[in-house]
């Protein structure tokens, strides 16, 4: 898969771990806390990716 593409296929070695840490990470914090974390995280995985177009292209399929 082109890295100039969203890929939308399952990519995790192990969703529940994942899944289990993302809830981890919530854990204890206020809800505007775990939504600056939330907005933090996106941040920095946006810019992990650094593709425009696949952000805008995951952006919309979120929002659908």
């Amino acid at each position: 898969m082109s890295m100039t593409q969203l890929n939308i296929e399952p990519n995790f070695s192990n969703a529940d771990e994942f899944y289990e840490a993302l809830i981890d990470a919530h854990r204890e914090l206020t809800l505007e806390q775990s939504h600056q974390m939330n907005a933090k995280l996106v941040l920095l995985l946006a810019n992990h990716i650094g593709e425009l177009d696949v952000l805008k292209d995951a952006m919309q399929r979120a929002k659908r």
